[in-house]
């Protein structure tokens, strides 16, 4: 009996409905169509589907139950009729996929069971084959969770990771490169950091991620400034003209599997050591880094919240870039209270504009900050002191060569844009006399995050008090940026059931009017 192939079987006609499924591609069936029946496809179904130019790609599906399709259309999401390049009524056909064998591999991780370099290899690819659905990434995201991963472990996934995706070999014998691990909201270094140490003559391809749990990332505050979404050559030509490039790695497919990742780690409010650790080190070495410093700030409502805590990540950290060949050092920082005064992606770039002009009102622990790694870092690879490093950092931010290579690197990405302003604001104000006790990070984050941060670019919070300072009645101790009034009402809704946020103590207890 002969059975029917996709291409032997009536194919359906394309049609563009225009929903946005964020990266996840879906198909939409009527539920009278013909495959329906033939198939025995359901909602949440996934499916293969295949072009007449055989191109190829599992969706999700969903059924219409409306006339919305007639019986011989599919309907495609925004990500999925992008990615097939599809035009009006081009013929379609579905079919179900091949059984995903890594599933299994991902249930044993469920369960507890170590996995190996193969079994990690094999999710790893499925993943960037998009044969995972939303649902299958988040439990093995969940499954990778709670620091079920050991050091073995956490290097197999590593080296998938680096192995789904392009790479980058600058032919030198030292590419330098940073990490933050965040947690800290306003820690925007990268920039200032990357612009002094290619003036010091140094090769620094920085990519970076977009946002995960906080509300702006690197490459989140450097496209409000400049263009971000660099292909691989542009990268090279960007690093071969000024010795350094601040670019978002998911548009060059440096370690692809990762960004599709941190997709659902975003939406789940996860992100654990393990993957952590993967997800750094296999950008640094698909970019091509040879020697890395990873920035652990540590403080009570930080990410890494207690020095016992950082030195275990730390030594994960160090055991794995051993197993991989990269030169790495650690640098604890103080992750007691934010740093600088913006919160949020155009927030964020105000303040280290200012850093890098040397603009006397320029947050100054911002600066510090900067100095202080870029100076470790200067010390790592020039066979320097700490101490020498930060000198000559400080000499290079003060002198304008930092601001001279920054304003470069952004010409050669495509210019340099005036960072958005929020048109709503909201003031918090002190409610007495007092001095400043206690700064609450993930509190701090959550409102800049309901405010619209970093999908709104101009949204945010400022913060107008630091941990010491002693303010008065009525002084502001943060305002609340947001492009649109009802984010910002989302925002100070929370803030007033959040007051704890800032505390204050030192007072007289008593109210002001």
């Amino acid at each position: 009996m002969m059975m029917l192939t996709p291409e032997r079987m009536a194919p359906l006609k394309a049609r563009r409905l225009g929903i946005d499924t964020h990266h996840e591609p879906t198909l939409y069936l009527p539920a009278q169509s013909h495959v329906c029946r033939s198939e025995g496809f359901e909602s949440l179904s996934r499916v293969l589907v295949t072009t007449h130019q055989n191109q190829h790609l599992i969706a999700s599906l969903n059924i219409i139950t409306s006339d919305l399709l007639s019986e011989e259309e599919v309907g495609f999401s925004e990500s999925a009729w992008l990615r097939l390049r599809l035009e009006h009524n081009d013929p379609i056909w579905l079919s179900h996929p091949k059984p995903v064998q890594s599933l299994s591999y991902v249930r044993a991780k469920v369960y507890g069971h170590e996995l190996t370099d193969l079994q990690f290899q094999s999710i790893i690819n499925d993943i960037v084959d998009g044969r995972y659905a939303d649902v299958h990434l988040a439990a093995f995201i969940t499954a990778c969770g709670d620091d079920s991963l050991n050091d073995n472990e956490i290097t197999s996934l590593t080296q998938a990771m680096v192995k789904s995706g392009s790479t980058v070999d600058w032919k030198l014998p030292m590419v330098v490169d940073k990490h933050c691990v965040g947690g800290l909201p306003g820690n925007r270094t990268t920039p200032i950091v990357v612009s002094i140490l290619t003036a010091c003559g140094l090769t620094v391809p920085k990519t970076s991620s977009r946002a995960i749990t906080s509300p702006a990332g690197t490459a989140d505050t450097m496209e409000t400034l400049t263009e971000v979404s660099l292909t691989l050559e542009q990268m090279r030509q960007v690093v071969g003209a000024e010795g350094g490039c601040l670019a978002w790695g998911g548009s060059m497919r440096l370690s692809p599997a990762d960004d599709m990742l941190i997709q659902v780690e975003r939406a789940l409010d996860i992100d654990s050591e393990g993957q952590l650790i993967a997800s750094v080190l296999s950008k640094k070495i698909a970019a091509g880094a040879t020697h890395v410093l990873i920035d652990i700030p540590v403080g009570p409502t930080a990410k890494v919240r207690s020095q016992e805590a950082g030195e275990r990540l730390a030594e994960s950290f160090q055991a794995v870039a051993e197993n991989l060949g990269l030169t790495l050092k650690i640098l604890f920082t103080d992750g007691s209270q934010p740093v600088g005064r913006g919160i949020g992606p155009a927030l964020e770039a105000h303040d280290l504009l200012a850093v890098m002009q040397n603009h006397a009102d320029a947050p100054l622990d911002l600066r510090e900050r900067a100095i202080s790694v870029a100076g470790a870092m200067l010390a790592m690879v020039k066979g320097i002191s700490v101490e020498e490093g930060v000198v000559l950092a400080e000499e290079t931010l003060d002198n304008g060569s930092a601001w001279d290579k920054f304003r470069a690197i952004c010409l050669a990405q495509g210019g340099l844009k005036v960072p958005p302003v929020a048109p709503y604001r909201y003031a918090m104000v002190a409610d007495r006399d007092g001095i400043v006790d206690r700064i609450d990070n993930r509190i701090l984050a959550k409102i800049a995050k309901l405010a619209g941060a970093p999908a709104d670019p101009a949204a945010g919070v400022e913060i107008c008090a630091k941990l010491g300072d002693r303010v008065a009645c009525q002084d502001v101790l943060m305002m609340i940026h947001a492009e649109n009034a009802g984010e910002l009402n989302y925002a100070v809704e929370y803030l007033n059931d959040h007051l704890e946020v800032i505390e204050l103590t030192d007072s007289s207890e008593e109210a002001c009017a």
